[in-house]
C-alpha cells in the first residue's frame, strides 16, 4: 500500500517531465477514477491516474512528455482513454520528439474514425515504435483497414496485437494484403469474435514465406475463447485448431511452395476430399514439410486416396498421423501403396516416410487393408514406426499374419497395436514370441489396452524385448466416461540463488488480474536493497484463476540443499507445465558484479539438462517441455555492452543444442522483475502459453474436474485442511460422483475401490494432488507438503538440531515432534487443524514410501531415520579398502549416460539410490549381516565377503562407478553387480540409458581419483566383440591394453594390460564362447559339414562349496581341506574353459578345411569354360583419400571402380601386391544383375572366414584396414544367412535343396565368368601376356591332379616343383 507522501501532484509531474529530472522508461495513464493520482512505481516508471473529465490535464501531460529536454521514454500505456483529435495530435507530437519509444499499448480505449485514422497516419512517418497493442478498443474493420494501409509503408513495426476486437473478414483481408508487402513484422496476434479472420492472415504469411509468429483466437458459442491458428517460425510448426473447409483449402494452396513450415498439425479439424485434393498438390510440390498430423479429421476413402497420390512424388515427409479417421480398406490399400514394393524389380516410390499411423473405431481395415499392411511389412525398407490404434475389425488370425510378415523385416523398429481388439489368445502370443526370436531389429511393441495386455500376458514379450513393461493404473475401467481438456497448468520458476524468482513471482501475481483489484492494492513499495540480498528459503507456490484456467506458479528454491526435492515436484506425464528458466545478469543484486556469459550459460544449461532428464521419466512423452528463458536485473546493465552480445550468442548455442529435446519460446525476456510494466509482456506470454499447453496435453476424464471441485468445497468446509484421509475421499466420491458411487450392496466393492484409486492416481499425474498407492491419505496442498513439511525436514536436519550425533540420523519420535511443533506453532488459524485428520507418523510413512529416508532398523518402532540428501561431503577422508590382502581380486564397472550432453543423473538420483539399495539389501533373505554405510557421494557395502563401493561421478555427474574388492573370484563379484546393484541403479534411471564399461583393475585397487580414470575404461560390448574377432587359440590369453594417465605432465598411472578373462566374469566369457559356437554352427550348415565331424564338448558348470570353520584343530583341518578342494574346482573350471577353447580350435580346423574345399570347387567347378583362359576370383575396389576400399556390393550407377584378381593357389589365396588392375567406368543395370549373385557369395565366404580368423584372402585386411567393419553388417544381416538358410533353417534343408543351391551357384558363377571374359576382351586384356602385365598372374597346371589355376610370381618360384606353366 502506498503512503500518502508517495503520491505526486500535477505540477510536480509536469515540471519533472519538462526539466528532465525524471528518466522515465515507462508511463501508464489510467482515465478511470475520480481525482488525480500519480505514483512513481520505480525509479524509471510512473502510473498516472486521471478522471475522465480532466481532458486538459491529460493534454498537458502529453505535451510535457513531448517537450522533455532529454527523453529516454520507451513504453506508453493508455487505459480507458476516450480520444479526441487534440489529444491524438499531442500523442503524435510526443512520438516525434521521443525517438526511444518502442511500445504503445491501448487498453479499453475509444476512438472515432477520424481520430484513429490520424494516429495511424502518424505511424506511417514514425521510425521508432516497434510494438503496438490494441485491446478492447473497438478497432473494427475500418481501423484494421487504416492500420493495413499505414503498415504497408512502415518498415519499423515488429509486433501488432489486436485483442478482443472484431476486425471482420474485410479487415483480415486488408491486413493480409499488408503482410504480402511488409517483411519486417515479426509477431501478429488477433483475438476476434469469428474464426474466419484466421484464413486470409495465415494464408498470406505462408504464401510469402514470412518468418512471422501468428496467434489467432476466437470466441466460441459459449463465450469461451479458443485458439484458431498458431504459427511459430522458431520451431517451424503450424497448428490449426478450427477452420472451415473453404479456409482449409486456401491454407493448403498457400502451403504448396512454402519453405517455413516443417510441422503441420490439424488434429480434430473436419476435413473433406475437396481439401485432400488440394493437399495432394502440397505433398507433390513442398520440399520442407517433415511432419503432418491429420488425426481425427474425418477423412474418408476418397480423401485418403488423394493423400496417397501425393506421397508418390513426395520426398521430404517423414511422419504422417492418420489415426481416428473414417476410411476403410480401400483407403488403407492406396495409402500404403507408395510405401510398398510388389515385385523384386520395382522401386519403392516413397523412401522418406519413417512413421505412419492409422486405425480407429470407425476405420474398417478389411481384407484389402490387411493385404496392404502385410505387403508393406514384407517389402518396405524405410518405415521405422507403424501404429494401428483402437482397431476393432482385425481378427486374431489376421494379427498373426501381420506378425508373421514381420519375420523378415529389418527396418521396422516400433510397432503399436494399442487398443486393437484382435490382439488376444495364445495363438497371437505364440506368433509374437516366434517373430521376436527371428527378428532382432524390433525395439518395442506397444500392446497397451489390448485384451492380451489386460489379461496380463505381455510380460514375456517385454522381457524378450529387453525391458520391463511399465504398468499403469487401471484407467481402462473409466474408458467409457467423457473426457475434456484439463483446466490447471503449472508454471515452474527455475533458477539459482539471487536470480530474482521471488520478486518476479510477486510481479506476475499482480499482473494476472490487474483490473479485478483496486489501484492501491496493485501498488508496491520498492524493495529494500537489503531485502534483495536475502534469498527466499524453501519452495513457494501461488495459484491464480485466469477465466476458467487455474495457473499455479512454483518458485523452486535455489539453495543447493533443496535440489534433491526438485525431482519429487517434477510434473507427471499428463500434467500441463511451463518452465521459466531465470538467470540474473549479476552475481548478487547488491554488489553490481556482472556475471560472465559462461556463468549464465552454465546456469541455463543446468536447468535445461534437469528438465530433459526428468521429462524422459514419463512412459510416453506426449509433448516436449515448454521452456522460456528470462534474464533479470536488465535495468541495471548497459544495453550496448559487449558482454550482453556474448551472452546472447551463448544462449543461441544452447537453444541449438537442446532443439528437439525441449520446445523453446523464441523470445528471451529481459526485464526488471520489480516493475509491473516490465513484467507485463511476460505475464501475457504465460497466460497465452498456458492455454495453448492445456489444449495440447492429453485430455482427462470429466469426473476428475468434477471431483476436484468437490474436494475444493470439502476443504472450505473443513478449515482448508491440506490433507484428506482415504475414508474422507471415499465419502466425497460416494456422495458427489455418481460414476464412483456404489449403488447396491450387491455391487463389486473391490471394483469401485480400484476405480477410485485409479482416479486418485490420475489426479496425481495431472498435478492436482499427491497420492501414492498404499498410503491411506491424500495431500491436497502442494505448498504445504513441499515447502513446509519437506523443507522443514531439510533445514532442521541440515542444521543438526536433532538429538543424534553428526551422522545424518534423526530419531523417528524426534522427527514427529519436530513436525508437530514447527508445522503448528507458526501457522495461524486454518493450519492448526492439520494433525486432527493426519498423524505425524503418516507423514513419516510417506517419506519412507517416497524413499526420501530409510529406517536403520525397520523392526524397531523408534528406529533412527537417515536422510541421505543432507549428508556431508567426505572428500577429506583417506580413501582405502577396508580389506586389502595380496590374494584380493578387484573388479569395477563404469555406468555412463549415453547422452550426457543433454541429460545427467539429477541431484535426487543418488540420495534415492542410497535409500533404495539399502531397502533392497536389507530385504534379502541371504544378506547375512551385510554392513551398509553412506557418505555424500558414496555407498559402501560389505556383503558375503565382498566389499563394494558405489561412487557418484563429478558434481551433477552423468556416471556411476561400481567397485569391488574380495578374496573371491571376479565372477562372484560381478554376479553381485548384475543381480543386485546394477538393476537397482537402472530402476531409478527411467528414460536415461546407461552403458556399461569395464574399469581398469589397477584403478579399482588404488581407488584412483575420478579425474585420473577418465580414459581407464572400455565398453563391455566392445571387449566382447574384440574376443569374437580372434581365432580360438588366442581367446583365453587375450590382453586388453590400457593407456597411461597423466596430470600436468606427471605420470599417475602407467600403461599396462589386463587379461580379458580377468576383466570378464565366467558368464560373460562363456557367452563369448557360445556366440563363437553359434557362428561356427551357422557356417557348418552353410558349408554342409556332416554332424559326425562336429566336436562334442559339453559345458562344465562349477558348484560353489560353502562351509564354516570351527575354532578347533579339527575344524582348521577341515577348513584347509575345503580350501584345497576349492582350488581343485577352480583348476578344473580353467581346464574346462581351455577344453572348450580346444574344441573350438578343432571345430574351426574342420570348417576351415571344408571352406578351402568349397573355394577350390568354386574356382575349378567348370574347367571347360574357355579352358580357364582367364582367372576366376576377382573383386572391386574404390580409391578414397589415398587408400583403397573394398566394394562389398555393386549398385547400378557406381563409377570409378577398379577390378582386381586374387592369386588362386590352393589353400593360399591372397591379394597380389602392386597389381595394376583394370578400370570400370560405370556399373549399368546388366552388369549389376550379372555380378550381384557372385559378389554376394564371395563376400559371404570372406565374412565367414573372418569370423573364424581364417586368412581366405591374405593381404586384403592389410590393404583395407576397415574390412571387418565393411562386412560386419553382412554377419548379422538376414541377407547373409537368408540365401542358404539361417542356423535353424539350414538344419531342415534337405539334399534336394542343397543340390539345387549348388546348381544355382554354378549358374551364377558361370554368368559372372562370362561377363569377365567379355570385359577383358573389351579392355584388350585377353591374352596371358596382358593378364600378367595388369594383374601379375600366370596360368599353370598342378602336376598331381591336372587342374588349372592362375597364380602370382611368388608361388611360381616357391612352388615350381608342384606346377608347370601352361601357355594360353
Amino acid at each position: 500500500m502506498a503512503s500518502s507522501q508517495d503520491s505526486k501532484d500535477l505540477q510536480w509531474v509536469v515540471k519533472s517531465m519538462r526539466d528532465g529530472s525524471l528518466d522515465l522508461y515507462s508511463v501508464s495513464f489510467f482515465l478511470s477514477q475520480a481525482g488525480f493520482y500519480c505514483y512513481q512505481e520505480s525509479e524509471n516508471s510512473i502510473i498516472v491516474n486521471l478522471s475522465k473529465d480532466d481532458v486538459f490535464s491529460f493534454s498537458e501531460l502529453l505535451k510535457a512528455l513531448g517537450m522533455a529536454k532529454k527523453s529516454v521514454l520507451k513504453q506508453i500505456e493508455f487505459h480507458l482513454v476516450e480520444w479526441k483529435m487534440e489529444q491524438a495530435k499531442d500523442l503524435l507530437l510526443l512520438l516525434e520528439n521521443s525517438p526511444n519509444v518502442k511500445q504503445l499499448v491501448f487498453k479499453r480505449n475509444k476512438f472515432d474514425a477520424e481520430c484513429f485514422k490520424e494516429i495511424a497516419e502518424g505511424l506511417r512517418r514514425n521510425k521508432c515504435v516497434k510494438e503496438i497493442m490494441l485491446s478492447e478498443s473497438g478497432v473494427g474493420s475500418s481501423g484494421a483497414r487504416a492500420l493495413a494501409s499505414v503498415l504497408s509503408d512502415n518498415d519499423i513495426l515488429e509486433e501488432l496485437q489486436i485483442w478482443e476486437d472484431s476486425i471482420g473478414s474485410g479487415g483480415a483481408e486488408e491486413l493480409s494484403k499488408m503482410i504480402e508487402v511488409n517483411s519486417t513484422l515479426r509477431l501478429l496476434t488477433i483475438f476476434d469474435s469469428k474464426s474466419i479472420t484466421a484464413t486470409p492472415l495465415v494464408s498470406a504469411v505462408l504464401a510469402r514465406n514470412r518468418s512471422m509468429e501468428v496467434h489467432i483466437w476466437s470466441v466460441e458459442y459459449k463465450k469461451k475463447s479458443s485458439k484458431v491458428v498458431e504459427f511459430v517460425p522458431e520451431n517451424s510448426t503450424l497448428r490449426i485448431y478450427q477452420i472451415d473447409i473453404k479456409g482449409a483449402c486456401r491454407v493448403a494452396c498457400a502451403l504448396g511452395l512454402n519453405s517455413t513450415v516443417r510441422s503441420l498439425d490439424m488434429t480434430g479439424v473436419r476435413l473433406k476430399s475437396r481439401w485432400a485434393k488440394e493437399f495432394r498438390w502440397v505433398l507433390e510440390q513442398n520440399r520442407t514439410l517433415k511432419e503432418v498430423n491429420l488425426s481425427k479429421t474425418y477423412l474418408k476413402d476418397k480423401g485418403v486416396v488423394y493423400v496417397a497420390a501425393g506421397l508418390f512424388k513426395n520426398q521430404s515427409l517423414e511422419t504422417l498421423y492418420l489415426d481416428e479417421n473414417w476410411f476403410g480398406g480401400i483407403g488403407v490399400e492406396h495409402l500404403l501403396c507408395p510405401l510398398s514394393k510388389y515385385t523384386t524389380y520395382q522401386n519403392q516410390a516413397n523412401t522418406t516416410l519413417k512413421t505412419i499411423t492409422l486405425g480407429g473405431g470407425k476405420t474398417k481395415i478389411g481384407k484389402e487393408g490387411l493385404s496392404a499392411i502385410v505387403q508393406l511389412l514384407t517389402s518396405n525398407q524405410s518405415v521405422t514406426s507403424l501404429g494401428i490404434y483402437n482397431d476393432e475389425s482385425l481378427k486374431p488370425h489376421e494379427i498373426v499374419r501381420i506378425f508373421k510378415s514381420l519375420e523378415r523385416n529389418a527396418t521396422l523398429k516400433y510397432l503399436s497395436l494399442q487398443g486393437c481388439k484382435g490382439v488376444k489368445g495364445e495363438l497371437v502370443l505364440q506368433q509374437i514370441m516366434e517373430t521376436l526370436n527371428v527378428n532382432p531389429w524390433i525395439e518395442d511393441i506397444d500392446l497397451k489396452q489390448t485384451p492380451l495386455q489386460i489379461a496380463g500376458k505381455t510380460e514375456d514379450i517385454s522381457k524378450r524385448l529387453g525391458g520391463t513393461e511399465r504398468t499403469e493404473p487401471d484407467i481402462d475401467m473409466l474408458k467409457n466416461m467423457p473426457m475434456i481438456a484439463p483446466k490447471s497448468c503449472r508454471v515452474f520458476l527455475c533458477g539459482q540463488e539471487y536470480a530474482g524468482k521471488s520478486t518476479l513471482c510477486n510481479s506476475l501475481s499482480r499482473n494476472f488480474s490487474p483490473l479485478k483489484v483496486s489501484y492501491l492494492d496493485q501498488v508496491r513499495t520498492l524493495v529494500d536493497p537489503v531485502e534483495q540480498a536475502v534469498s527466499t528459503p524453501g519452495i513457494k507456490i501461488k495459484a491464480f484463476k485466469d477465466e476458467d484456467t487455474k495457473i499455479s506458479i512454483w518458485n523452486l528454491a535455489g539453495q543447493h540443499e533443496t535440489y534433491s526435492l526438485h525431482d519429487l515436484m517434477f510434473p507427471g506425464h499428463g500434467c500441463a507445465s511451463l518452465f521459466l528458466i531465470i538467470s540474473s545478469l549479476f552475481r548478487k543484486p547488491n554488489n553490481r558484479e556482472l556475471k560472465l556469459a559462461s556463468e549464465i550459460e552454465e546456469d541455463l544449461q543446468y536447468w535445461l539438462r534437469y528438465i530433459v532428464s526428468n521429462s524422459r521419466r514419463a512412459p510416453q512423452q506426449c509433448m516436449l517441455p515448454n521452456v522460456t528463458m528470462v534474464l533479470t536485473h536488465f535495468d541495471k546493465i548497459n544495453k550496448q555492452s559487449d558482454d550482453l552480445l556474448v551472452t546472447v550468442s551463448s544462449i543461441k548455442r544452447l537453444r541449438d543444442k537442446f532443439q528437439g529435446f525441449v520446445e523453446f519460446y523464441p523470445t528471451v525476456f529481459t526485464l526488471d522483475a520489480r516493475s509491473s510494466a516490465s513484467v507485463n509482456k511476460l505475464g501475457l506470454h504465460v497466460r497465452k502459453t498456458c492455454k495453448t499447453i492445456l489444449e495440447r496435453v492429453p485430455r482427462v476424464y470429466q469426473l476428475c474436474n468434477d471431483l476436484m471441485d468437490k474436494i475444493s468445497d470439502w476443504r472450505l468446509e473443513n478449515g482448508n485442511k491440506p490433507t484428506m484421509k482415504w475414508k474422507e475421499f471415499q465419502d466425497v466420491c460416494q456422495i458427489n460422483i455418481p460414476s464412483l458411487r456404489i449403488h447396491s450392496r450387491h455391487d463389486n466393492k473391490e471394483k469401485f475401490e480400484t476405480r477410485r484409486r485409479a482416479v486418485a492416481t490420475c489426479l496425481h499425474h495431472i498435478g492436482e494432488l499427491i497420492y501414492f498407492d498404499g498410503l491411506e491419505f491424500l495431500i491436497l496442498d502442494y505448498e504445504w507438503f513441499y515447502g513446509e513439511v519437506l523443507g522443514e525436514v531439510t533445514r532442521v536436519t541440515f542444521k543438526r538440531e536433532s538429538s543424534t550425533e553428526n551422522s545424518g540420523f534423526i530419531l523417528k519420535k524426534d522427527l514427529e515432534k519436530m513436525l508437530i511443533r514447527n508445522l503448528q506453532s507458526h501457522i495461524p488459524g486454518m493450519r492448526t487443524k492439520v494433525f486432527e485428520n493426519l498423524e505425524a507418523h503418516s507423514l513419516v510413512k510417506m517419506m519412507l514410501k517416497l524413499e526420501i529416508c530409510y529406517e536403520q532398523d525397520p523392526s524397531d518402532p523408534n528406529s533412527p531415520l537417515l536422510f541421505p540428501s543432507n549428508l556431508e561431503e567426505g572428500r577429506w577422508k583417506h580413501q582405502r579398502w577396508l580389506v586389502d590382502t595380496p590374494d584380493s581380486n578387484y573388479v569395477g564397472r563404469h555406468l555412463q549416460c549415453d547422452d550426457s550432453s543433454h541429460m545427467y543423473l539429477t541431484p535426487d538420483f543418488f540420495p534415492r539410490l542410497q535409500v533404495h539399495l539399502h531397502n533392497k539389501i536389507m530385504g534379502l533373505k541371504n544378506q547375512h549381516g551385510a554392513s551398509y554405510s553412506l557418505e555424500k557421494r558414496l555407498i559402501s557395502i560389505t556383503m558375503n565377503g565382498i566389499h563394494v563401493r558405489i561412487e557418484l561421478g563429478e558434481q551433477y555427474g552423468y556416471y556411476v562407478d561400481v567397485l569391488a574388492c574380495s578374496a573371491k573370484s571376479p565372477t562372484e563379484m560381478l554376479r553381485l553387480f548384475q543381480q543386485l546393484i546394477i538393476p537397482a541403479i537402472q530402476s531409478l534411471c527411467h528414460g536415461i540409458t546407461l552403458s556399461e564399461y569395464v574399469l581398469r583393475s589397477e584403478c579399482v585397487k588404488n581407488l584412483t581419483s575420478h579425474r585420473y580414470r577418465r580414459n581407464q575404461f572400455v565398453h563391455l560390448q566392445q571387449l566382447k566383440k574384440a574376443l569374437l574377432s580372434l581365432p580360438a587359440d588366442t581367446i583365453y590369453d587375450y590382453q586388453h591394453t590400457w593407456d597411461s594417465s597423466t596430470d600436468s605432465g606427471s605420470l599417475i598411472l602407467g600403461p599396462g594390460f589386463d587379461f580379458a578373462r580377468d576383466l570378464l566374469s565366467d558368464d560373460d566369457f562363456q557367452e563369448v564362447i557360445h556366440s563363437r559356437y553359434h557362428d561356427l554352427y551357422n557356417l557348418a550348415y552353410e558349408l554342409q559339414v556332416t554332424e559326425e565331424n562336429d566336436p562334442n564338448h559339453p559345458p562344465t558348470i562349477s558348484q560353489e562349496i560353502t562351509s564354516s570353520v570351527e575354532p578347533t584343530f579339527v575344524g582348521i583341518a577341515k577348513g584347509v581341506e575345503a580350501v584345497l578342494q576349492r582350488l581343485k574346482i577352480i583348476e578344473q573350471e580353467i581346464r574346462d574353459i581351455k577344453q572348450e577353447i580346444q574344441g573350438l580350435r578343432y571345430y574351426e580346423h574342420r570348417i576351415l578345411i571344408e571352406l578351402h574345399r568349397k573355394m577350390n570347387y568354386l574356382i575349378n567347378y567348370n574347367t571347360q569354360l574357355e579352358e580357364r583362359k582367364v582367372p576366376n576370383m576377382f573383386y572391386f575396389v574404390r580409391t578414397e583419400n589415398y587408400s583403397r576400399r573394398l566394394i562389398t556390393s555393386v549398385i547400378s550407377g557406381m563409377t570409378a571402380l577398379r577390378l582386381h584378381m586374387l592369386c588362386e593357389y590352393r589353400r593360399e589365396m591372397h591379394v597380389v601386391e602392386d597389381q595394376i588392375g583394370c578400370e570400370l567406368m560405370q556399373v549399368d543395370n546388366i552388369t549389376m544383375k550379372t555380378l550381384a549373385p557372385y559378389m554376394k557369395k564371395f563376400m559371404k565366404l570372406l565374412t565367414f572366414a573372418l569370423k573364424i580368423g581364417a586368412h581366405l584372402a591374405v593381404g586384403m585386411g592389410q590393404m583395407i584396414p576397415d574390412l571387418s567393419r565393411e562386412v560386419a553388417h553382412l554377419i548379422d544381416s538376414p541377407a547373409l544367412y537368408g540365401a542358404a538358410g539361417a542356423a535353424a533353417g539350414a538344419a531342415i534343408i534337405g539334399n534336394r535343396n542343397r543340390s539345387k543351391n549348388s546348381r544355382d551357384m554354378q549358374q551364377d558363377h558361370f554368368a559372372a565368368q562370362q561377363w569377365l571374359v567379355d570385359y577383358l576382351r573389351d579392355q584388350r586384356c585377353s591374352t596371358a601376356k596382358d593378364i600378367a602385365e595388369k594383374f601379375g598372374l600366370w596360368r599353370i597346371r598342378y602336376t598331381d591332379d591336372g587342374q588349372i589355376s592362375w597364380i602370382c610370381r611368388r608361388h611360381m618360384y616357391t612352388r615350381r616343383n608342384e606346377i608347370m606353366e601352361v601357355p594360353s
